[in-house]
C-alpha cells in the first residue's frame, strides 16, 4: 500500500442521500485507512469522533451540497455519490466517483449515464411515474463495500 499516495487522496461523500448502512462501511474505511473523508449536507447527522472523519453542513437548496462537493474536491480525490451529474462533474475534475451500490463511474460509462439519467428526468416531467431505485440490499452493500476496498487499495 503506497501511504504517500493515500494520505494525499481525500473521500467526499453527498451525505444527504447516502444510505446508513453505506455511511457505515465508509466510517469503518477512513478509520482504517486514516483517509479524510468528509460528509457534506444540508441535514445535520451524526458522524463518529474520529480525526479522520469530518463533517461540513451547507445551507439549504437545491445542489448546493453537490456545489460543495464539486468546489472542494481535486484530481485523484474520491467522490461517494448515487448523484450523477455530480459524479460526471467530479470525473472532469479528475477524481473517482463511486455510487452507494457500488458503480465505479468513469470516463467512459459517465457520458452514457448522464443521458440516461436526463432522458429518465425528461419522461418523469411530463407526468410519467418511473418508480425509483430498488430498496439497498444486502448485495448492494458487499458491492459497494468490495468497490470501495478496490479504489482505497489501489492508491
Amino acid at each position: 500500500m503506497n501511504l504517500s499516495n493515500q494520505s494525499s487522496m481525500k473521500i467526499w461523500v453527498d451525505g444527504d442521500a447516502c444510505p446508513a448502512v453505506i455511511k457505515d462501511i465508509i466510517y469503518k474505511a477512513a478509520q482504517r485507512t486514516g483517509i479524510e473523508t468528509t460528509f457534506v449536507a444540508n441535514q445535520p447527522f451524526r458522524i463518529p469522533e474520529s480525526p479522520h472523519i469530518k463533517f461540513l453542513l451547507v445551507k439549504q437548496g437545491f445542489d448546493v451540497a453537490d456545489e460543495e462537493i464539486v468546489k472542494l474536491t481535486q484530481a485523484n480525490d474520491l467522490v461517494i455519490t448515487a448523484d450523477i451529474p455530480l459524479a460526471a462533474l467530479a470525473i472532469e475534475k479528475g477524481s473517482l466517483a463511486l455510487n452507494p451500490r457500488g458503480e465505479l463511474y468513469t470516463q467512459d460509462t459517465i457520458a452514457a449515464r448522464l443521458s440516461m439519467r436526463n432522458f429518465m428526468d425528461s419522461i418523469r416531467s411530463s407526468g410519467v411515474e418511473t418508480g425509483g431505485p430498488a430498496p439497498m440490499n444486502k448485495n448492494d452493500r458487499h458491492l459497494f463495500a468490495n468497490s470501495l476496498n478496490t479504489v482505497l487499495n489501489s492508491r
